[in-house]
């Protein structure tokens, strides 16, 4: 029942630390992949609420028709109490 020792060389020692800095790479790597694809979603999310905004710029738009009317009618009605 001997037990394999691992001999600790010098490229031992170089060979685990490529190892280990391959490993931190590809975690690095995925989680990059992680929030790029969080972010496109975010910025998906985003422009779709645009959609539910143009019913608002609807209402703004009808309000904005409805204020130039009445100040158009006020201008009237001033232009027309100026020369009585």
């Amino acid at each position: 029942m001997g037990s394999k020792r691992r001999s600790n060389t010098l490229t031992r020692f170089f060979e685990d630390i490529v190892d280990d800095t391959k490993d931190f790479v590809d975690d690095l790597l995925d989680r990059a992949k992680d929030v790029e694809e969080n972010a496109k979603d975010a910025i998906k999310d985003v422009t779709d609420d645009d959609d539910n905004g143009s019913a608002d710029v609807a209402a703004l738009r009808a309000s904005l028709a409805a204020l130039q009317a009445k100040v158009e009618e006020l201008t009237a009605l001033q232009a027309k109490s100026s020369k009585a």
